[in-house]
């Protein structure tokens, strides 16, 4: 009722297109909450379940594995049993209900743009909204002064207008992409930066005196490197940051789009949106998609770890996996970055204006600003931005994006971001109506370019969740386990008695005497066994180092591998199926509006042939009354 109440209001006060927002905005919030109460069911399920997981069982009672240290020198070896606390966090996300929560998903995001389809075909009723058509759009001025000597005949009006041929509009616009590349290119090198600081860091916290660091030098890691990664990402957040680098490095501007010289508003207003996102979307996501389908995965095996520079050995998974590394990431970025958004929202607008009030009591004294009427207090206020509604529909667009791509690793995301959306709604709210001058109305049909957007989000979100399923969880070997090598193999079962041994199966054995000079830990393993130790354990499916091909890869592996490749195309088919089959089930217009549309038409058509019957009764009477035949002009 609130959602309503504010796009009701927000219509008949600034207009339709922020209306729409408001209408859009609400209908989001309310299709957040079934899948926020899936992904907490999933997450209490996998609480539920977590003391009769066999795999974290067997993990908490591995005192006798030691594990080989997971940087160089400074880690020491340790007890796989030093991770239960970790293996308990990981089955919270990663549990037999990922996969349904994840074609849930990819299910919920084509539900809700089919439904949203249907709200704002209503509404676009409600708002006399059906027929209206944008009259043919003026063109730029700085089209027009750029192309005003070249000019061809317009198809429509017939009048001579500017013209930009094909060849020039291509080259611009590749001189235009040029920036956003540019952009995309200073992103990736701030993630390659952090990948770097995390690889540097693990041993300088690992040697740390602190106990409690030195202890937990993997978490505290991540810990400080998603804090840094924030940062960079509300750096690159900002305009004049984005303008400075720009303007001092290329001769194009992305928030102007000046090199590509769009001809109408429109364009421009689309290309503006197309670019904006796909460089906020990589600086968002850039660092998790690091985390989820690189970290760990080229690191080569003690004894031949693979380098950066070939100096710095590549950072390892948690001997519990790298689904918490992720999950960590998703949680504190989506966190602070709502809350950061929500001050700046509210709090950088009060500011403002307390300051544009200090100024008026000291230019004109506090009686004087008492006087002031109405509609100049209103002017005081602040402008709305000069993107209109751009920064609203991306900070909530690339909300979307990360409760959908990545939410097979992280079930709780729907729900924080519903949290988010009850407060932003209203701060939305009255930021439009105390913060900000009322803008000038302005009429739109739908919601532009971003619902292009939304789409292309959900089909990525297939793919995502379909690799980070097979790829960063351990759903896939422990399928593998189950059916091919436990207990229950050739059985056709499938339940935690067949898990047992899993733990031991996925681990490999290494030859501590194998290890590279510039790798070999400081301490020798004599903690545990009160000598030397001889081997310990990596998480990988390798030979043991006395076969004949010493550390290659077992016939596991390739298992794991196949299997892998095969629940990606099975699951992304079967996703992609149910999301066209649903797209076809559910028809663009509700049947009672559609009723209603034919009603109207049909009491329009009655009504034109009752006008039209009545001029013709009027106009035999008139002809009567002449005394003129009208026999042979009757209908």
């Amino acid at each position: 009722m609130l959602s309503l109440a504010c796009h009701l209001f927000s219509l008949r006060y600034f207009g339709e297109k922020i209306g729409l927002y408001f209408a859009w905005l609400g209908w989001y919030t309310g299709m957040l909450f079934p899948a926020a109460f899936i992904g907490l069911f999933v997450f209490l399920y996998g609480v539920t379940t977590l003391n009769h997981c066999q795999v974290s069982k067997e993990v908490c009672q591995a005192t006798d594995i030691i594990m080989c240290p997971i940087c160089d020198k400074y880690c020491p070896f340790m007890r796989l049993s030093d991770s239960c606390v970790y293996a308990k966090v990981t089955h919270l996300f990663d549990n037999g209900a990922t996969v349904f929560f994840a074609v849930f998903m990819a299910v919920w995001a084509t539900v809700f743009l089919e439904f949203w389809k249907r709200r704002r075909a209503v509404i676009a009723y409600d708002w006399d909204l059906i027929d209206w058509e944008e009259e043919e759009e003026e063109i730029r001025p700085q089209f027009e002064a750029k192309y005003s000597k070249k000019e061809r005949m317009n198809p429509i009006s017939g009048k001579p207008e500017p013209y930009q041929a094909f060849a020039d509009k291509c080259s611009r616009l590749i001189v235009s992409a040029s920036g956003i590349f540019f952009m995309i290119c200073v992103v990736i090198a701030a993630v390659f930066g952090i990948v770097i600081y995390r690889v540097v860091t693990v041993s300088t916290f690992a040697a740390f005196k602190w106990a409690l660091i030195r202890n937990n030098s993997q978490v505290a890691t991540t810990g400080t490197a998603v804090c840094i990664n924030f940062c960079i990402i509300m750096l690159l957040n900002v305009k004049w940051f984005e303008e400075i680098v720009l303007s001092s490095c290329i001769p194009v501007y992305i928030d102007d789009v000046r090199k590509e010289q769009p001809r109408t508003e429109s364009e421009w207003e689309n290309s503006f949106t197309l670019k904006m996102f796909l460089f906020q979307f990589v600086n968002l996501n850039s660092s998790t998609f690091y985390i989820a389908f690189f970290l760990g995965r080229f690191t080569g095996h003690p004894g031949a770890y693979l380098r950066l520079i070939n100096r710095w050995r590549l950072e390892e998974c948690h001997p519990s996996g790298c689904l918490i590394d992720l999950c960590m990431q998703m949680g504190i970025i989506m966190v602070l970055k709502q809350t950061w958004n929500n001050f700046m929202e509210l709090g950088y607008p009060l500011i403002q204006n307390w300051w544009t009030r200090r100024k008026l009591r000291q230019e004109y004294g506090t009686q004087r600003k008492t006087s002031f009427p109405q509609w100049e207090k209103d002017y005081n206020l602040q402008p709305m931005n000069a993107y209109g509604l751009f920064d609203e529909y991306l900070e909530m667009i690339l909300q979307f994006g990360f409760t959908t791509i990545f939410v097979a690793a992280f079930p709780l995301a729907p729900l924080l971001a519903l949290l988010n959306n009850i407060i932003e709604i209203r701060l939305d709210a009255y930021k439009f109506v105390t913060q900000w001058r009322r803008p000038l109305a302005s009429r739109a049909k739908d919601i532009g370019i971003w619902y292009g957007i939304l789409e292309g989000i959900g089909i990525l979100s297939v793919i995502t969740n379909a690799f980070v399923i097979a790829v960063t969880s351990d759903f896939i070997p422990r399928l593998v386990y189950a059916y091919k090598y436990g207990p229950c193999a050739g059985q056709g079962e499938a339940g935690q008695k067949c898990m047992v041994g899993y733990v031991n199966a996925s681990l490999s054995v290494f030859l501590v005497s194998d290890f590279e000079n510039r790798s070999e830990p400081t301490s020798n393993g004599s903690e545990f066994s009160g000598s030397p130790l001889k081997y310990c354990r990596y998480r990988d499916y390798r030979d043991p180092p006395h076969s004949p091909v010493p550390y290659g890869y077992t016939l596991q592996f390739w298992h794991v591998l196949a299997a892998r490749l095969a629940f990606i195309i099975v699951f992304e088919h079967l996703v992609f199926c149910i999301k066209h089959l649903i797209s076809y089930l559910i028809p663009d217009l509700p049947k009672d509006l559609r009723d209603r549309m034919r009603r109207e038409k049909y009491l329009i058509q009655e009504m034109m042939y009752e006008a039209e019957l009545e001029r013709l009764q009027k106009e035999r009477k008139e002809r009567k009354k002449n005394g003129k035949s009208y026999h042979n002009e009757w209908p």
